[in-house]
This record gives C-alpha cells, structure tokens and sequence, in this order.
C-alpha cells in the first residue's frame, strides 16, 4: 500500500495538515481497499499548532518508508527548518520518495535545495518572499500548483485539495479520483492560471435539485450533439430561465458544464481504453477531432495523447 507521512512541524497551518490526512484517508480504491496510508510524522512528540497543541505518533524515522511526503504551510515561513528535518526529506528524495508541499510548506521544500533550478508555486502573499530567499527557484505565483514529477508544490488553502486530488490522479487514475473529489465536495471550476493536468471533475448531482433530471441526462447523452434549445426543451424551461437555472445551481451555464462533462469522460476513455483520439472525440460529442483537441488543451493544459502517455493505466488496451 502506498504509505503518505504529513510532516508536522511547530507552527504547523491546520487546514494545511488536515488538507492530505482528509484526501488520502477517504481515497478508495474501486474494490473499496484503502489506497493509502497515511502517518502524521514530527521531530518532536508534541507539535505547536498555534490554537492548539497535537500529539504526532510517528517521527522523522517515519520519512524512509515514505512513497510520498507532503509538507504542511506554517504559520511563519521565516522560521528556519531544523537541519535535522532538512537532511531527512533529503535522504527521502535520494530513495525515491515523493515530496509535495502546500502553501508555506514550499519553504521547507526549497530549503532542502530540491526545488533548485525548478518552477515551484506558493501562497501569493508569500510568493515574493519566497523567490527572494530561494533565487535559485523558479517562482510562480499564479497557478494552483506545479508538478515537477518527483517535486510538486501548490499554492494556498484549497489549492492543497486540487494538488492532493492530482496525486491520487496520477496514482489510481480519474475514477478513484473523482470519487475521492466528490466526497470533498469540490468547486466547480478553478479560475485564473492552472497548471497542467489540473483535475477537473465535475461535482455531484445535487440531489433533489430541480436540474438532477436533466443533468443526468446531460450526462447519458454526452455522444449526442445536444444543443441549447434541446437542452431547454428537456428541461421544460425557456433557454433563459434555463441559462438562469443553471447559474444558480452549478455557478456555470449549460453548454460550459456540457463541455466540461465531455472533457472528464473524454480523460477516463483516454486512460482506461486504447480508442484513437478521434474516435473519442465522437464517443463524448465533439463533431470534430481539431475542436475537441482545442477544447482539451484548454481545460486540461495539455493534449489528449501527452494526457494519455501520463495517466494510461497498465493493461491491455480496449478496442
């Protein structure tokens, strides 16, 4: 099983600790095995969260049987890392082990010189601060997170969601992934600079809306070359109060939350079977294969075959 220690050090941000002990606890593997692991791991018994004070059972020795080590933003990134920590996360990396940060947790990560030569992401507010101490480190403040492979670093708060979700993405593939989403009940959409391969699963049908039945047959009928007025005609409702509707339960409108239904069923076929591109392109309803690469490398960041290359599962093909 894949083993995840959370590093926990005093000043440690909580939303940023309970962010990879909540994610990765709660991901489930198809058959309903846990996929993961997960140890919160110190240098010390007893951690100084600010508001209260927390009991970590593991210790650094934890580090070494780590497949993955995520570090938690704290309170005051100015606060030099214990050496001792350094060289741990250092004889981690050397083994293999995955290292990813959330907000603030970038400094720890930069100061093991890891991140050196590398484009890394933080909190906005710290962003400067970071790129100042660390020059050596490629800083962008303007995205949700950044994967480097085996270093990854994510920007504040709920970015730490998006980033763990990316992880369980790259380890067990889309399905376990957007269950693992909507259990966390995740936004809609992530607006402004994203980084590539950023998950975008749509959140759960909220049931007894007034738009479940017709969501869900949005989503039966994605190979359908559905249009507004149709969309509406389903509905009952005229293309306005349609438009309105959907603003006010999903924060979208009907043809973006088609596109983006598309799109997430267009990167399962894409891992889970060997369809040609454009053959897929057909199957989630896009007339032609040149709009449906455009549409995908707009919401994913990338093309559908460097998708494909990255997040295929092992296994024979499905033709």
């Amino acid at each position: 099983m894949h083993t995840v220690a959370v590093l926990a050090l005093d000043g440690v941000v909580p939303f940023d600790l309970a962010t990879p002990i909540e994610a990765f606890t709660r991901t489930r593997l198809p058959d309903g095995r846990p996929a993961y692991r997960v140890r919160v791991c110190a240098p010390t018994p007893t951690v100084d969260a600010g508001t209260f004070s927390l009991r970590a059972e593991w210790g650094l020795d934890a580090l070494a049987d780590a497949d993955t080590i995520v570090l938690p933003g704290c309170a005051d990134p100015a606060v030099p890392v214990p050496e001792e920590v350094l060289d741990e996360l250092r004889k981690a990396a050397a083994n293999g082990a995955r290292l990813a940060s959330i907000c603030s947790g970038a400094f720890v990560l930069a100061a093991t010189g890891l991140l050196d030569g590398l484009r890394a992401t933080t909190h906005w507010l710290a962003a400067d601060l970071l790129a100042q101490r660390f020059p050596e480190v490629e800083v962008d403040p303007d995205v949700l997170y950044v994967d480097n492979g085996q270093f990854l670093t994510s920007a504040g708060a709920a970015a730490g969601l998006d980033l763990c979700l990316h992880l369980v993405r790259r380890d067990h593939g889309s399905a376990v992934a957007a269950d693992a989403a909507r259990l966390s009940v995740m936004p809609l959409e992530r607006e402004g600079g994203q980084a590539q391969f950023i998950v975008h699963d749509q959140p759960p049908v909220p049931r007894g809306s007034v738009l479940e039945p017709v969501l869900r047959w949005m989503s039966d009928h994605l190979g359908d070359a559905l249009t507004l007025a149709d969309i509406a005609a389903r509905a009952g409702l005229s293309t306005r109060s349609l438009n309105r509707r959907f603003r006010e339960h999903t924060g979208t409108t009907p043809v973006q939350w088609l596109h983006r239904e598309r799109i997430r069923q267009a990167q399962y076929l894409l891992e889970t079977t060997g369809h040609p591109v454009d053959r897929i392109a057909g199957q989630v309803g896009f007339g032609s294969p040149t709009a449906f690469r455009e549409r995908f490398r707009r919401v994913v960041g990338t093309t559908p075959n460097a998708y494909r290359a990255a997040f295929r599962r092992p296994g024979p093909a499905t033709v």
